[in-house]
This record gives structure tokens, sequence and C-alpha cells, in this order.
């Protein structure tokens, strides 16, 4: 893999990671919620507009009906007035909207059978959209559910941070405290001993009282010590 190509590969993981942080699963759900409602929406209006067509020619079919029946009505007047002439071009004209008509007819029954299609398919989309309607709000619940989740563990797990940090500082802090008292001991032991020099102007009663006060209590604690062993 040349270096170009692994440098697209990291960009590419970087822009997913970041774009996975900032997308919101259910803005992304009611977007596509939106769509197919649009979408049933336009199949609405075609079923509309197929069904307006077809009654608009049934009307059509209706007027030409009307004008031939009183054609009919003109024909037997004017036969009944020795017009055959005109009795003939009345039944001729007749003929011509009796062919419109055949010709309305055959529209009417596709737009029909158009209108039927478009209204199963809107039937079926209406269907299908209210399902994922009823699966989208159940999956935002249970995202939400989680994310409330998550904030609660983040906020736990803070607390339980922040309460490590407090732990290691009184720890650092006793043990500080522990070295000073260690030190103090052993300063006031080479003290006693005079391994080093009281220059406080303490006499050398003070010293000795110091040393059998020292010693008194060495002795004091080897021997419980032996009484706790011996137990």
């Amino acid at each position: 893999m040349s270096l170009l190509e692994r440098m697209d590969t990291v960009i590419k993981a970087k822009m997913n990671k970041i774009m996975g942080k900032i997308e919101d699963p259910r803005e992304t759900l009611d977007y596509s919620y939106e769509k197919q409602l649009d979408l049933l929406q336009n199949v609405r209006k075609g079923v509309a507009e197929v069904a307006t067509s077809k009654k608009r020619l049934e009307l059509q079919k209706a007027r030409l009906q009307a004008n031939i029946d009183k054609m009919d009505v003109q024909a037997r007047d004017a036969l009944k007035s020795n017009r055959e002439d005109l009795a003939k071009m009345t039944l001729e004209r007749k003929a011509v909207l009796q062919s419109q008509i055949a010709g309305l007819d055959q529209q009417i029954a596709e737009l029909d059978n158009e209108l039927q299609k478009l209204t199963e398919a809107e039937n079926r989309l209406s269907t299908k959209v209210e399902s994922f309607r009823v699966k989208k709000e159940a999956i935002k619940a249970q995202y939400s559910a989680a994310e409330a989740q998550v904030k609660v563990t983040e906020s736990v797990t803070g607390i339980s941070e922040e309460m490590a940090d407090v732990g290691m500082a009184i720890q650092r802090a006793e043990d500080k405290t522990d070295s000073m008292k260690a030190r103090s001991a052993a300063l006031d032991e080479l003290l006693a001993t005079g391994v080093l020099e009281d220059y406080s102007g303490s006499d050398q009663i003070e010293k000795e009282l110091a040393k059998a006060k020292t010693d008194t209590a060495v002795s004091d604690e080897f021997t419980k010590l032996k009484q706790e062993m011996s137990k």
C-alpha cells in the first residue's frame, strides 16, 4: 500500500469517527421518515390526479351520451316531417359521437386500471411508512435510554476517578506524616544517646533523665513484645 493510500485510509477512518460522534441516529430516523412521507404524499397526489382525469372523461362521456339521446329524438322528428336527409345527417353525427364514446370508454377503463394499481401501491406504502414510524419511535426510545445510561455511568466513573485522586492525596499525606514522625523519633533517639549534641541549653541532669526515660520506654516495649510472642 502506497503512502497516499495509507493516508487516505487514515483520513477516512478519522472522518468516520468524527461523523459518528456528531451524527444523531434519532435525527437520521426522523429525516428518513419525512422522506417516506414525501414519497407517500406524491403517490397520493398521483392517485388524486388519475381519479380526477377519470372523472373528467366520465363527465365528457355523459355529455356526449346526452347529445346522442337528443339526436335520436331529432332523427325521429325529421322522419315525421318527411326530412330523411336531416334524419340521415343526424344519425351520421350520432355515429361519430358513439365512436367518441367508445374511445372514452377505453380511456376510462385504462385510467380505472391505473387507479386501482396506484391505490394498491398507496395502501402498501402507507402500511410500510406506519410500520417504519412505530419502529423508529421504538429505536429512538431505546437510544435515549442507552444515552441516559451512558451519561449516568460516565458521571459515576468521573466520581470514582475523583475519589481515587482524593485517596491518593490522602495516602501521600499519611506517608509524609509517618515520615516526619519517624524522622522526629530518630532525632530524639540520637539526641538521647548523645550521638547528636543538644545545643538547646539542657544540662547533664536533663540528658540523664531523658536517657533514663528512653531506656525505660524501650524496656517496657521489649517486655510487652516478649509477652505477646509467648502468647
